[in-house]
């Protein structure tokens, strides 16, 4: 039996805003995100995604408005918070020197580990079967990336931030990650995401926010 993840999980942002250089990238931006859904955030490049990334993952203060997670301030729940989530940015965030098993491993035991898949399934499924032993620095880019993809389902978090996750995958990698998504929006996860590749997935799950608009 799949297990699910708690049905009254929630992610709210309400009157945001983020300044950079003297510069408004976005205000008054708010959402409501529950579980089962994916929140596209689209624009142009320097419209403020990656920023908005980064206020979700409390790594960045908002210069406006606040992140509510399950009712409860992100900046007040700290450590309880990140646990809750996990995050995929530009970089790949592994450690080159160790390799794809020992990177899957250190992610586990900072987080918590996956009832549903082990180390070995988590690498097979990425395609990784056969290279989980070797320095990660000695992969491809789109190897390096199926790593940095792999963490989120060797773990268990309920709410993924992804930043541009199929940079470097070729086309059996990206439908790989798609599906991933899919199942993770299944058992009640949530996304939020950017992404210049066209995402197959669709309906009343996926809302979208345009940050040009």
């Amino acid at each position: 039996m799949v297990r699910t993840f708690d049905p009254n999980l929630s992610l709210e942002a309400a009157d945001l805003a983020c300044i950079r250089d003297d510069r408004v990238l976005f205000e008054h931006l708010g959402f409501t995100l529950a579980t089962g859904e994916l929140l596209m955030l689209e624009g142009r490049n320097g419209s403020g995604k990656t920023s908005l990334l980064r206020i979700l993952c409390s790594i960045r203060l908002p210069d406006a408005g606040a992140v509510w997670w399950c009712g409860e301030e992100v900046q007040r729940l700290g450590p309880d918070y990140h646990e809750q989530l996990s995050y995929v940015g530009h970089k790949d965030g592994i450690k080159q020197d160790l390799t794809p098993e020992e990177n899957l491993r250190m992610a586990r035991a900072l987080g918590r580990p996956s009832p549903e898949l082990d180390i070995p399934e988590a690498l097979e499924l990425f395609g990784l079967y056969g290279f989980e032993d070797v320095p990660t620095r000695t992969l491809s880019a789109g190897q390096q990336r199926r790593v940095a993809l792999a963490r989120l389902v060797a773990t268990e978090a309920p709410l993924w931030i992804l930043d541009e996750p199929f940079t470097s995958l070729d086309r059996d990698g990206i439908g790989v990650f798609e599906s991933v998504m899919e199942t993770h929006l299944e058992r009640g996860g949530m996304i939020v995401m950017t992404t210049h590749h066209r995402v197959a997935l669709e309906g009343e799950r996926v809302k979208r926010i345009n940050l040009t608009a």
